[in-house]
């Protein structure tokens, strides 16, 4: 009989599969852009904030408020988070954590 060879993920977390195909850094910028593309959605909403308004706000175009909230485009600027962040009466807090 034949043995079958051990699947070598089995036993191990999604982050450790991410790292070993070289795509954990690309999906944490994924996730936490949508965390806060989520988070800026929903402090425009509580303050019945209009994309129009917000882009108003930050003296920009609503193609950029369009990016910021684009949960599958991870290319935003620290700069347009914090602006959308004081447009919104909020600030943006940054840690590092351990790995």
């Amino acid at each position: 009989m034949a043995r079958r060879k051990r699947n070598p993920h089995v036993g191990s977390d999604f982050e450790d599969f991410l790292a070993e195909e070289g795509q954990l850094e690309a999906a944490t910028a994924v996730a936490i852009k949508r965390v806060l593309a989520w988070q800026i959605a929903k402090a425009m909403k509580d303050a019945h904030v209009s994309q129009a308004e917000l882009a108003r706000r930050m003296k920009t175009s609503r193609a950029v408020i369009h990016r910021l909230l684009n949960v599958d485009d991870p290319s935003v600027t620290l700069s347009t988070i914090s602006r959308a962040a004081a447009a919104l009466g909020r600030t943006v807090r940054v840690q590092l954590a351990a790995a």
